[in-house]
């Protein structure tokens, strides 16, 4: 190894441990200025030419997410969550009641709108709901954030790493549906079952003392339309249309407007995430073009023959070490070789997905919850999360494996 690719493999490590802690000490840096500036000195390093660079960047999944976000601005915007939670609490008499919604609503929609977004908009609801009852909100989030990593891992969708897996595997939206759904319909009966043994004293059979109305600030013309936007995404991606086209088309759809200033829209666009994702593309390419990638390829290719179980059991340990993500673009280039690849790509979604409800700083949807939460002055430490978060991850994991096996 010369010079050359000694400083390019430095970089690269240096970059997903950066990637999976989040932040450096001192630096002022996150995630997606991490990627960023890591995918920038590789290519001044010649690990890999700017051509190259670009080429590396799947611009598909980029286009994925930029529809996908475009349609849950304009959701958010419309004040569709908020009229969901105010259904739901016409039927929420009870703790466990309230509890099962929320895991119930919270898994279907991560698994239609990407599982960040839901964290995102019903983690400030559920917490103005859950204490204005007087109720311990801690088992609550944790089951809104575990049902939404949970609920994702059942649609391409529902996740970037499911969007990285469906793009790169070429399986239908309505095959991937088929094979992951049933795991995530009995993650969600794991949640509900985990959280109420765990926190026996907070879901005793009783009704709540007190109500709670939520008065939704709905603008029906734009709900409207973000619903047929949503329904005409789900009907061309049934019909066998690519992913992320069926998203662009979305997104298109609500881009014409007499009404709204598309600047509003834009605004709300997670444009970091996308630089985040286009740099990381960037940094693993760099891997194959160079060469650095053989041996890690080497080491990671025993596990990835080995079945759904030893999959499994390498994408959650890889899923932890340096984020889902990364995993999933650490296995790309060795998954299209094994002897069974669509039950690999499947497998590696499942595991990676459900592996983020492990710790606390598993996934970034936990993360969202834990810093809401504290904004509001309710503390969602690493070990109260250990309590319920874990269990769940675990025997979730144990029921993915065994669907997979089948």
């Amino acid at each position: 190894m010369n010079w050359q690719e000694a400083a390019a493999a430095l970089v690269i490590v240096v970059t997903l441990i950066g990637v999976a802690i989040g932040r450096y000490p001192v630096l002022n840096m996150n995630r997606a200025t991490i990627a960023l500036v890591g995918a920038t000195f590789l290519v001044t390093l010649g690990a890999l030419s700017l051509d190259q660079a670009y080429a590396a960047i799947d611009w598909n999944t980029i286009l994925l997410l930029f529809g996908m976000m475009v349609l849950n601005v304009n959701l958010r915007m419309a004040g569709f969550f908020q009229l969901v939670t105010a259904k739901v609490l016409i039927f929420a008499r009870t703790p466990r009641r309230l509890l099962a919604l929320i895991v119930v609503v919270a898994g279907v929609f991560s698994a239609v709108f990407l599982n960040d977004t839901i964290v995102l908009v019903f983690t400030p609801l559920v917490l103005d709901v859950v204490l204005t009852l007087r109720r311990n909100p801690l088992p609550y989030l944790v089951g809104l954030v575990t049902a939404a990593n949970i609920g994702s891992v059942a649609t391409i969708t529902g996740n970037p790493q499911n969007m990285l897996v469906g793009i790169s595997s070429g399986i239908s939206f309505v095959n991937f549906t088929l094979a992951l759904a049933p795991v995530a319909f009995l993650g969600l009966g794991i949640i509900w079952l985990v959280i109420v043994l765990v926190y026996r004293t907070d879901f005793r059979a009783e009704k709540f003392a007190t109500t709670y109305h939520l008065a939704p600030e709905v603008k029906w013309p734009r709900l409207r339309k973000s619903l047929f936007a949503t329904g005409l995404m789900l009907i061309v991606l049934i019909g066998g249309a690519p992913v992320p086209l069926a998203a662009a088309l979305a997104a298109a759809v609500l881009l014409i407007t007499r009404r709204t200033n598309p600047t509003q829209v834009f605004q709300e666009i997670d444009w970091a995430l996308l630089v985040f994702f286009s740099a990381l593309f960037v940094v693993t390419g760099a891997l194959s073009v160079s060469g650095l990638g053989e041996q890690a390829f080497g080491l990671l290719r025993p596990w990835a023959d080995g079945g759904p179980g030893m999959l499994t059991l390498a994408s959650v340990v890889l899923s932890n070490l340096v984020s889902n993500v990364p995993a999933v673009m650490l296995f790309r280039p060795i998954v299209p070789d094994l002897a069974d690849p669509q039950a690999a790509w499947l497998s590696l979604a499942m595991a990676t997905t459900l592996a983020g409800n492990l710790t606390l700083l598993g996934s970034v949807a936990n993360l969202i919850v834990a810093e809401i939460a504290r904004s509001r002055g309710v503390h969602l430490s690493f070990t109260e999360y250990l309590k319920a978060g874990t269990p769940i991850a675990i025997l979730s994991l144990i029921a993915g494996v065994a669907w997979m096996g089948l």
